[in-house]
């Protein structure tokens, strides 16, 4: 008997030739989204199958996609849902059948060694795996994921809504969580999309005060809403980096306590040592292709100090989400209805028209 099918988007190649000569072949790959039936997948040693209630696009996507993978791959790795069956080795870890549940990206780890306890992708006994990267994303009716990468939902976090906070809200929450600032301290918010505006309401709950930088004024406007303090174009306000320091109005050491750069842009990151206090903090979220680079002398001398942060490990979960719960705090979303849909949410995102979090529901 044949499985049943799960249509999923998958990034695939289509190959042309574009001119044939003798013994010379020249070939153009243009890669897409398309849309296709595979079989439903069942649930290895100590993982549950989920039924996927949304998933969310998010820029690392575009990273995945930018790859030369050897064979086609469902994209995806931010996604919520309901567990539909359960591997009998992923028995008796106070999950049942129906619960909504969200999780982590990574699969195929061990969960208990010295890697692991850094992050679930540094697993030193397993070859661990990303969805949506070396294993099949989240952009799919059904998925396979380990028992430990998930934590049950609270009733104020829907599955249908929740995938944004898998991964990118639980990176705003550890990161702004991650700043050591104190109450009416000041956190700069170097790019405000989806990311951003969560760390603008974590924040906020958290009791800190917020700038918020970012090219865009209708993104702008939307973090303003949230509680931002001081918002400032840094494209059209050349003299953004002194009217942010006179806002914070922190005396002779001007700048602000932590600066979180959430953008993938390089200018986001040169953009943030002169927003720092001496001896602040600068937070690296965001994966610019080329990495990134502070001065070295600035470093060793304590001008400014840099830490990172993301999703971390699965029992740092339930601090984001019981945070999350508690100060009804809710990712801004466009929905989707349909995986016909994610070549132009792609689209969208590359051509930076995105202000909010994409999310596609599943019926």
């Amino acid at each position: 008997m044949d499985k049943p099918k799960s249509r999923g988007p998958e990034l695939s190649w289509r190959v042309e030739m574009d001119c044939l000569d003798t013994a010379r072949v020249a070939l153009s790959v243009q890669k897409k989204v398309v849309v296709n039936e595979v079989p439903i997948p069942s649930p290895r040693e100590g993982q549950f199958l989920i039924k996927l209630a949304s998933a969310s696009l998010c820029h690392s996507d575009l990273m995945s996609m930018a790859m030369a993978h050897e064979k086609p791959v469902t994209i995806g790795h931010e996604g919520a849902g309901y567990i539909e069956k359960v591997h009998p080795t992923a028995e008796n870890r106070g999950f049942q059948l129906g619960d909504a549940v969200g999780f982590t990206y990574i699969v195929n780890y061990c969960n208990e060694c010295e890697g692991c306890m850094v992050h679930t992708n540094h697993c030193l006994v397993k070859k661990s795996k990303v969805n949506g990267f070396d294993e099949p994303g989240l952009f799919a009716e059904y998925a396979t994921v380990d028992a430990t990468s998930c934590i049950l939902l609270p009733k104020s976090l829907p599955a249908e809504t929740a995938s944004p906070m898998f991964c990118g809200g639980i990176t705003a929450f550890h990161c702004v969580d991650s700043c050591e600032l104190k109450p009416e301290q000041w956190l700069v918010i170097i790019g405000c999309g989806g990311l951003g505006q969560l760390a603008c309401q974590y924040a906020k709950a958290m009791g800190f005060k917020v700038v918020a930088v970012d090219i865009n004024d209708d993104i702008l406007a939307t973090v303003k809403s949230q509680g931002a303090d001081a918002v400032f174009n840094s494209r059209t306000n050349k003299n953004y980096v002194e009217e942010a320091k006179a806002t914070m109005d922190r005396g002779p050491n001007k700048g602000a306590d932590a600066v979180a750069v959430f953008s993938a842009a390089d200018a986001a990151y040169r953009s943030a040592p002169p927003l720092v206090k001496l001896g602040g903090i600068i937070m690296v979220v965001g994966l610019p292709a080329n990495g990134v680079t502070f001065d070295a002398l600035d470093i060793a001398r304590g001008t400014y100090r840099i830490k990172g942060d993301s999703t971390g490990i699965p029992s740092r979960m339930k601090k984001a989400i019981d945070f999350t719960a508690k100060h009804n705090i809710q990712p801004e979303v466009e929905i989707y209805k349909s995986l016909d849909e994610v070549n132009g949410m792609v689209e969208r995102m590359k051509k930076g028209e995105v202000t909010k979090r994409q999310l596609m529901q599943f019926a």
